[in-house]
């Protein structure tokens, strides 16, 4: 298990700190990063907070899933390593699907 958890569903006002507020009642956060639009800087509405063991993360997905933090009901799940993720449409072929 990642020690790294994905948060979905933020409010476009809320920062790092406050985030850091709501996991650090269940452990040791590592880091935290809202993800933001690169043109415009604001909040995607989703991000990432990195906590010290899995059982952190445990207690994380556990507690603060569906916790209302300004005015927006969290989404909070362990996070997928990018490169384990599919590719998210169609079917990845291989050498011994080609004919």
């Amino acid at each position: 298990m990642s020690h790294k958890l994905y948060v979905g569903n933020i409010a476009y006002t809320v920062g790092e700190q406050e985030l850091t507020d709501v996991f650090s009642q269940h452990g040791e956060v590592k880091s935290v990063k809202i993800i933001t639009d690169q043109e415009t800087g604001r909040s995607k509405g989703f991000g990432f907070v990195e906590m010290g063991t899995t059982d952190e993360v445990a207690s994380c997905i556990e507690n603060c899933n569906g916790v209302d933090v300004g005015g927006r009901t969290l989404r909070v799940n362990e996070a997928i390593e990018k490169n384990n993720r599919s590719s998210g449409g169609g079917r990845n072929f291989n050498s011994r699907d080609r004919y």
